[in-house]
C-alpha cells in the first residue's frame, strides 16, 4: 500500500484499464526542467531526464530521488510551517513519482531489454521506499498538524493535507509494527501476483488448430501460422502432410476470429479456448482475492471492495451495487429485445433450422446485421481514417476548443525509446507551452499490448513565476500496414485514440498548485469522464469532416456514411451496456464479501451472467483469468459506467449544440480540466453543467442517467 500516493487510471483498448501510483510535489530543486524541452541537438536521457542516458541511469535516478526525499523528510522533522510541510510533501511526491512512472512507461514500451530490466529494478526499489514514507510517523504527524491548521493554508493546501492524512491511515500507519509489516508483505505479494497474472496471459494466450485451412477466411490469414499433420492418402498406406492453420486466441485475435469466421465450429473452438486460457490464472486470481481481502481486513475494512470504494464518490459497495442492479434492470428489456433480434436473424440465415443462440455467435451475427442494415464496409470506413489525418484532427480539435496548438518538436538524442515516437508541445499563444506529449502509436513485438495514457511528470507550481509543465505519453498499438504512412484506423480505433487523448488533455491542461492533484489524479469514479466525453467527438460529423478524408482522393467523409456508422453503433448499445454492467458486478462480487470454497470465481461469473443476461455461460470457460481490469481496477470497474453517464450529460447539456465552439472549450477547461483533483468532484460536475448530473444515494453519489437513457432510447428513470 502507498499512503501518500494518489492513483490515476489509464484505459486499455480491450476494456481493459491500468493504475499508476503517485505521491505529490513542489520544490526549490525541482526536476521540471529535465523533462521539458532539451536544447535542439543536445544529447539528453530518456524522456528528457539527464539521468537516463543509459539503462543503469535508472540507479542514479532512484538514488537522487531518495537522497532529495531524505533531505525533505529531515526538513519536515524540523517543524516548519504547515504551508512548508505541504510543499515539501508535494516535492517528495514529485521526485519519487517521476522515477516510478518513468520506470513504468519504460518497462512497458522500451525495446531494449537492458532498459526494461533496469526499469523493473527501479520500480521495485521505489516500492520499497514508498513503504518507508508511508510508515513515517514524522510525516504523518506533520500532515495532521497542517490539517488542523487549515486557517493558515490555501484551500488547495488544506485539501492536500486532508487527503495525505487519509492516505496515510488507509496504508495502516495506525497499526502495530507487526501488523504494518504484514500489510507491507501483503502489498508485495499482491504486486508479484499481479505480475504473474499478466505474464501468464502473455505466455499462454491459447490457440486452436484448424484443418483444412480453407475454414479460415482470407482476411484473417495475417493471424495464422501454417502447420502440418500426417494423414493417409485415400486407398494408400503411404502418409502425406496435411496443411492447416494455427490461430492464437489472445484477446485481439479472438475478437477478429469471432467477428469474421462463418464456420460455427471454428468460432466455438476459438471462443472456448480463448475464454479458458490461461488456466494457471485461476489459482493466481484466487490468491489475489484472498490476499487483498486479508489486507483490507487488517486495515479495518470488511472487504477489499469497501477499501477501494470508500474514498470515491460512491463511498460504499452498497451504493455501487444498488446503482448497477437498478441500471441492469432498466436496460434488461432492451437487451433482451436485441438478443431476440439476433436469434431471429440467425434462424433466417440457417434457413429456419432452429438452433440456440450461442455466445460465439454474437460478434459474427451482430456484425452481419449492422452491415445488412447500413450497408457498411469496414475497409471503406477505414479509408477515411489514415492515422496521420486522425492526429491532425486532434490538433484541429484542440485549436477550436482551447485556442491552443500542438507543435511537433524534434526529439533530442537519447530522449526517445523508439524511432516511431513523436513529441508534441501543447502551446497557447498567450500562455506559452502548456505541456508535452509523446506519441507511441504503432504496434511492435514486446510492447505493452493495449492503449494507455502514461504520466511521466505531473504539473505543479514551482514559484509565483514558474510552473512545472506536465509530460505524458499516449501509447497505442495500431497496425495493418508495413508502411507507417499507410496505417488506417477502423472507427473503433478512432474512438480509442480520442478516448486516450481525453486523458492526455486532462493532464496537459491541468493547472494545480500541487502535483498531488495534477490532471487525472482524481477520485477513481471521476477519472474516466473526460476520456468518455471525447469519444463523442470521434463520432460527430461536425468534428469528423474537419479531418476524416479519403487517403487517396482527399474526399471528406460523406455525412450519410457517418450517419450509418452512428446507426450501426446504436443497434446493440443495450447489449454492450449490459455487458459492462455484468463486468462491474463481477468485479464488485469477487472483491466483496469473502468467497467460500464452494463459490469459486467461475461460479460467480456463471451465476451473475445467468442473472443479468439472456446469454449462456459455457461450462469450463473462465473469462476472468484474462480480464486485467480485475487487477488494475479491483472493485473500481464500475467507474467506467459512472463516466459514461457523466459524459452523456455533459455532452447533451454543454457540447452537443456546438461541440467545436470556443465557449464550449473554455467551459470544459476552466470549470473542469484545469482543476485536476484539486476540487471536490461533485463541485466540478455541478459547476460545469448544473445540478442535474448527480444524485445522492445512501451517503454516496451516483450519476443521473437521464441523458444516457435518452441517447440510447431507453425509457425510465433510475430509482434509488
Amino acid at each position: 500500500m502507498l499512503s501518500l500516493i494518489r492513483k490515476t487510471t489509464r484505459k486499455v483498448s480491450s476494456g481493459a484499464v491500468l493504475k499508476s501510483c503517485y505521491l505529490n510535489c513542489l520544490s526549490s530543486r525541482s526536476i521540471h526542467a529535465a523533462a521539458s524541452a532539451p536544447h535542439e541537438g543536445a544529447a539528453t536521457g530518456l524522456y528528457g531526464f539527464e539521468q537516463l542516458k543509459s539503462p543503469k541511469g535508472f540507479r542514479r535516478f532512484v538514488d537522487e530521488a531518495i537522497e532529495r526525499s531524505g533531505e525533505l523528510v529531515t526538513f519536515i522533522s524540523s517543524m516548519p510551517s504547515s504551508a512548508e510541510v505541504i510543499r515539501a510533501m508535494d516535492e517528495i511526491s514529485n521526485r519519487v513519482c517521476s522515477v516510478f512512472d518513468s520506470a513504468e512507461l519504460c518497462r512497458q514500451t522500451h525495446p531494449d531489454r537492458e532498459f526494461v530490466e533496469e526499469a523493473n529494478k527501479a520500480a521495485m526499489r521505489m516500492s520499497e521506499y514508498f513503504h518507508f514514507l508511508n510508515t513515517n510517523h514524522t510525516l504523518y504527524n506533520a500532515v495532521k498538524k497542517a490539517e488542523r491548521e487549515a486557517h493558515l493554508l490555501t484551500r488547495e493546501a488544506h485539501m492536500a493535507a486532508h487527503f495525505l492524512r487519509v492516505d496515510f491511515e488507509r496504508a495502516g500507519i495506525h497499526l502495530s509494527a507487526e501488523r504494518l509489516d504484514r500489510v507491507n508483505q501483503l502489498s508485495i505479494e499482491i504486486s508479484q501476483l499481479c505480475q504473474e497474472y499478466k505474464e501468464n496471459i502473455v505466455i499462454d494466450p491459447g490457440s486452436v488448430d484448424i484443418f483444412p485451412p480453407m475454414r479460415v477466411p482470407n482476411n484473417l490469414h495475417h493471424l495464422v501460422k501454417p502447420i502440418y499433420r500426417s494423414s493417409k492418402s485415400f486407398g494408400s498406406i503411404s502418409s502425406m502432410k496435411e496443411k492447416g492453420f494455427r490461430l492464437m486466441t489472445d484477446a485481439d485475435s479472438l475478437s477478429s476470429i469471432l467477428q469474421y469466421t462463418s464456420d460455427d465450429e471454428v468460432r466455438k473452438m476459438a471462443y472456448v479456448k480463448g475464454n479458458s486460457s490461461p488456466c494457471a490464472n485461476l489459482d493466481v486470481l484466487d490468491k489475489i482475492i484472498a490476499t487483498r481481502h486479508e489486507l483490507a481486513q487488517i486495515l479495518g475494512y470488511r472487504s477489499y471492495a469497501e477499501f477501494a470504494v470508500t474514498p470515491n464518490m460512491a463511498s460504499s459497495p452498497a451504493v455501487v451495487v444498488s446503482f448497477l442492479q437498478e441500471l441492469s434492470n432498466l436496460v434488461r428489456p432492451s437487451a433482451d429485445e436485441e438478443f431476440n433480434q439476433i436469434k431471429e436473424f440467425k434462424l433466417k440465415k440457417r434457413f429456419n433450422k432452429f438452433e440456440d443462440l450461442e455466445p460465439w455467435d454474437e460478434a459474427y451475427y451482430t456484425s452481419m446485421m449492422k452491415s445488412t442494415a447500413y450497408n457498411l464496409n469496414s475497409s471503406v470506413i477505414s479509408s477515411y481514417f489514415p492515422l496521420s489525418q486522425c492526429i491532425e484532427g486532434l490538433k484541429t480539435l484542440v485549436n477550436s476548443l482551447f485556442g491552443a496548438s500542438f507543435n511537433s518538436i524534434p526529439l533530442a538524442p537519447g530522449e526517445s525509446w523508439h524511432p516511431d515516437v513523436l513529441k508534441l508541445s501543447l502551446h497557447h499563444p498567450e500562455e506559452g507551452d502548456l505541456g508535452y506529449l509523446y506519441l507511441d502509436l504503432y504496434s511492435r513485438k514486446g510492447k505493452y499490448p493495449g492503449c494507455a495514457h502514461f504520466a511521466i511528470q505531473g504539473g505543479c507550481k514551482v514559484s509565483e513565476m514558474e510552473y512545472q509543465l506536465p509530460v505524458v505519453a499516449l501509447v497505442c498499438n495500431f497496425s495493418g500496414s508495413r508502411e507507417r504512412s499507410n496505417v488506417r484506423l477502423n472507427h473503433s480505433e478512432v474512438e480509442t485514440l480520442f478516448h486516450e487523448f481525453g486523458h492526455a488533455l486532462h493532464s496537459l491542461l491541468s493547472r494545480t498548485e500541487y502535483q498531488h492533484f495534477s490532471g487525472t489524479r482524481v477520485v477513481l469514479d471521476l477519472a474516466e469522464t473526460p476520456s468518455n466525453l471525447f469519444e463523442y467527438y470521434a463520432s460527430d460529423y461536425r468534428v469528423l469532416r474537419t479531418f476524416a478524408k479519403h487517403y487517396s482522393t482527399g474526399e471528406v467523409i460523406p455525412e450519410k456514411l457517418v450517419k450509418s456508422m452512428q446507426g450501426a453503433k446504436k443497434m446493440f448499445a443495450a447489449t454492450e451496456l449490459q455487458r459492462q454492467i455484468l463486468y462491474a458486478l463481477i468485479d464488485q462480487t469477487l472483491f466483496g464479501e469473502r468467497l467460500t470454497s464452494e463459490r469459486d470465481t467461475s461460479s460467480v461469473v456463471a451465476e451473475l451472467k445467468r442473472q443479468c443476461t439472456s446469454w449462456k455461460h459455457v461450462d469450463g470457460t473462465h473469462w476472468q483469468t484474462r480480464f486485467f481490469h480485475l487487477l488494475t481496477y479491483g472493485a473500481g470497474y464500475y467507474s467506467y459506467l459512472y463516466a459514461k453517464c457523466f459524459a452523456a450529460t455533459i455532452w447533451e447539456k454543454l457540447c452537443q449544440e456546438d461541440p467545436l465552439s470556443r465557449s464550449t472549450g473554455t467551459a470544459l477547461r476552466t470549470k473542469f480540466l484545469q482543476h485536476g483533483g484539486s476540487k471536490e468532484p461533485v463541485d466540478l460536475l455541478k459547476d460545469l453543467v448544473g445540478d442535474g448530473i448527480i444524485r445522492y444515494c445512501d451517503g454516496g453519489v451516483i450519476p443521473d442517467i437521464t441523458s444516457l437513457c435518452k441517447e440510447m432510447d431507453i425509457s425510465g428513470k433510475l430509482v434509488v
